[in-house]
């Protein structure tokens, strides 16, 4: 089944404003943004190793948010722009793990689902910079970002497909839409994704 996420908390054009007038801090959190997609992807191989048949996929995916931080890092040195001593906790993430069960398929089938809602947001955050970007080398790199993002949202619960119900992912996702939507309307403008 393909999935369209829809978001339930439209984010401002005031938050991008503020993300290019905070540019250079904001391609900080957005490298370590990568850095953490692609170990994320990576913990559900090492978490789940009997789970053979998504490893590939998910394989795939880590090696492509590694890409993404690459070309973000190449873009930060261009700019005079170092990496972070510390890669912060993200508030955003931190509570929606928070609301994961646990035992470990209903984790898991949480997780994904998670991972599914914060690219479809990453995606539709790092459109609204692609059009308030006004570098054309810059606004091009977003646009094509927001297309991968938006497809890496799908990855996830196509995975979840093979060993969740259509129902039960559903579920989830509808539970977690929600409280995302709440999660992110609380949110300040800050130079970062989230």
């Amino acid at each position: 089944m393909k999935y369209n996420i829809q978001l339930r908390f439209n984010t401002s054009k005031d938050w991008a404003k503020y993300i290019v007038g905070h540019f250079d801090g904001f391609l900080q959190d957005h490298a370590d943004c990568e850095r953490k997609a692609s170990s994320m992807a990576m913990s559900f191989v090492a978490k789940c190793p009997d789970k053979h048949d998504i490893i590939p996929d998910l394989i795939e995916t880590a090696l492509e948010e590694l890409v993404h931080f690459k070309q973000v890092y190449e873009i930060m040195i261009a700019r005079g722009v170092v990496l972070k001593q510390v890669i912060e906790q993200d508030q955003y993430i931190k509570q929606l793990i928070n609301l994961c069960r646990s035992g470990k398929e209903d984790r898991l089938l949480d997780r994904m689902i998670v991972a599914s809602v914060v690219e479809a947001r990453g995606a539709e955050r790092f459109r609204l910079v692609a059009e308030e970007l006004e570098n054309p080398e810059l606004k091009e790199f977003y646009e094509t970002l927001w297309k991968s993002e938006y497809k890496h949202s799908d990855i996830f619960l196509r995975l979840a497909e093979r060993y969740y119900s259509e129902n039960a992912i559903n579920e989830r996702l509808d539970w977690f839409l929600s409280q995302e939507a709440a999660i992110c309307s609380k949110l300040p403008n800050r130079a970062a994704l989230h």
